[in-house]
């Protein structure tokens, strides 16, 4: 139990790292929490233009999901999906931004990724499938979480289900906003602009 909590509490810290903040400050895009729709993730800086810095976001958002579970799995499988959890925690609710930061879905890659490659690969088939129909950035994501536990149950021991469940419905909740609109028939599609 104490293994778990400490990994919690590591994954946290490694999740609230605020890449999409802290790289548009070195590029000197400006704050990106006023850029575009103000989400602080690697799709809201490449609004900004800058495709290295997007490119950047979106790797140290997978990345530090990967790190934490990597290194809390070294203590055991609980520990890891406490790290997972704590990972994508951070990413939502960063301290350094007064807990509002990105949407998570980068981050959610990458513990999937840690805790079974093939759930990883999967579900971003799955999403890649979902873009190439629906042409729906969010709805695509969105979809992608639906069926994450359901293939984690297949690969995964039962807690690494219940976490993907969790994950799934913290998924639902940073897009709140997206399945309003989608709801509406208001969610632009890729290359549209928002109404």
């Amino acid at each position: 139990m104490l293994e778990s909590l400490l990994a919690l509490a590591g994954g946290y810290a490694l999740g609230s790292i605020p890449f999409a903040y802290i790289v548009t400050n070195l590029f000197g895009l400006g704050d990106i929490r006023q850029v575009g729709s103000g989400n602080v993730g690697a799709t809201n800086v490449l609004r900004t233009g800058n495709k290295l810095a997007a490119a950047l976001t979106l790797i140290g958002d997978v990345g530090k999901g990967v790190v934490a579970v990597l290194l809390a799995r070294q203590f055991g499988e609980e520990p890891a999906m406490a790290a997972a959890l704590g990972a994508f925690l951070g990413h939502i609710f960063p301290v350094w931004l007064n807990f509002k930061g990105g949407k998570g879905v980068a981050t959610c890659l990458g513990i999937l990724a840690a805790l079974s490659w093939p759930v990883a690969l999967l579900s971003f088939g799955t999403w890649l499938a979902a873009v190439a129909i629906g042409r729906i950035s969010s709805l695509a994501a969105l979809i992608a979480a639906v069926v994450a536990p359901i293939y984690m149950a297949f690969w995964g021991p039962w807690f690494y289900v219940a976490g993907a469940t969790i994950l799934a419905a913290l998924v639902f909740l940073t897009h709140r906003d997206n399945i309003r609109r989608l709801l509406a028939g208001q969610e632009p599609r890729i290359g549209q602009k928002k109404a």
